[in-house]
């Protein structure tokens, strides 16, 4: 898996939400420098976890797509004298 990357954009909004955070949760305030470290420090040693939940949850919506697909086939399958 390659290193989690966010666009400027993303990291913006991203660091405003860990600033806001800490300021609404913890009654903290913290800097820009401090927000990104922390954004760093997540999406190096605590992403993983979340994109192997998301990769898990991709998989459950292929395999039950893949289900239906299967079980529509089988509707429109002719019935003949051979069977396999």
């Amino acid at each position: 898996m390659a290193d989690i990357k966010f666009s400027k954009e993303e990291t913006e909004n991203i660091v405003y939400k860990i600033k806001q955070y800490f300021q609404n949760e913890l009654d903290e305030e913290i800097g820009q420098f401090e927000a990104e470290f922390l954004l760093d420090f997540f999406s190096k040693e605590i992403g993983s976890y979340f994109y192997n939940e998301g990769v898990r949850d991709a998989q459950a919506v292929m395999s039950s797509q893949f289900d239906t697909i299967t079980q529509s086939l089988y509707e429109i399958e002719k019935i003949t004298d051979f069977k396999k």
